[in-house]
């Protein structure tokens, strides 16, 4: 029934196209292989395997993987945050409204910006306060600029928006996002604000 009411509602929309569905983990791993979309929709609780190692094994298999996005009934759920760390793009409540979903897609799609900053940065914070603060060596690596960009990212400001914090073009943002994206190792902007708060490079307050 849910997956149902998701492909209508995305079928409906100018430009989205549902390409496939899956009722366990498994089978959306091997969906994702075959029809190779832009944007999952990823439950976190499924049978066989859930929707956390469904990701990995979805993000570690192909070389130019899809975005991800985990659907949940909770936003506070480790399950959701465990999806975030190893490379979900995003979380999406199950009980979103139509227009908040095809939001959803479309930003992730763009990928530019944390879907629901405050949230991610809410679920990093209080995981972070639950860590051992280990400096890692991609922090002496960041330049003065990139050490810039990745709190300006941790807050959850677009690109646009960091250039015009920064007084430059949107482009050498583009670039300096991309360098600090390579030295974390993260795979998107949501992983490397998990990174910053679990290192202590920001703070979780």
């Amino acid at each position: 029934m849910v997956r149902t009411a998701l492909r209508v509602i995305l079928d409906a929309e100018p430009g989205l196209e549902v390409v496939g569905e899956a009722s366990t983990g498994a089978e959306a791993v091997s969906v994702v292989r075959a029809e190779r979309p832009d944007v999952v929709l990823m439950d976190v609780r499924m049978p066989e395997i859930d929707g956390i190692r469904a990701t990995e094994q979805i993000l570690a298999g192909m070389a130019e993987p899809p975005r991800i996005v985990v659907v949940t009934t909770f936003e506070n759920d480790s399950y959701v945050y465990d999806a975030l760390r190893v490379g979900a793009a995003g979380f999406l409540l199950k009980r979103a409204a139509a227009d908040e979903l095809v939001s959803a897609v479309r930003l992730v799609a763009r990928s530019d910006s944390l879907l629901y900053p405050a949230a991610v940065r809410g679920l990093a914070a209080e995981h972070a306060r639950r860590r051992p603060r280990v400096a890692p060596p991609w922090v002496a690596r960041l330049t003065e600029r990139e050490a810039e960009v990745l709190r300006l990212v941790a807050t959850g400001l677009t690109n646009a928006e960091i250039a015009g914090r920064m007084g430059v073009g949107p482009a050498t943002v583009k670039t300096h996002v991309a360098a600090v994206l390579s030295k974390l190792g993260a795979r998107d902007r949501t992983q490397a604000v998990i990174l910053a708060y679990e290192s202590g490079f920001v703070g979780a307050g």
